[in-house]
């Protein structure tokens, strides 16, 4: 799955991400996030970004509910959580989940 997010620098990141930093890693398309103050930081060329996408993606035909007992990773992210299922992030929409 090809994944298009924003490139969004997240200014006075003096925390390196890598394996062992501390935080929650997450396969995301061709990278990886980390979890971090309820954000999901990747790294990108010297700094890092805030990984977001760009635009509402609904994920068709999920018929799967996530909650806390679904059995899938749950992430802390903004105002909403976010389900790690199938290699990427799920979170609840209007009735429907978007990919992230």
């Amino acid at each position: 799955m090809s994944v298009s997010t924003e490139h969004r620098q997240h200014g006075g990141h003096t925390h390196g991400h890598g394996p062992g930093c501390g935080h929650v890693s997450i396969p995301h398309g061709d990278h990886v996030d980390y979890v971090h103050d309820g954000c999901m930081h990747r790294i990108h060329e010297d700094h890092v970004d805030e990984c977001g996408p760009k635009s509402h993606v609904t994920h068709q035909g999920h018929e799967h509910q996530h909650g806390p007992e679904c059995g899938h990773v749950a992430v802390p992210h903004g105002d909403h959580v976010d389900y790690v299922h199938d290699g990427h992030r799920h979170a609840s929409h209007e009735g429907h989940w978007d990919d992230h």
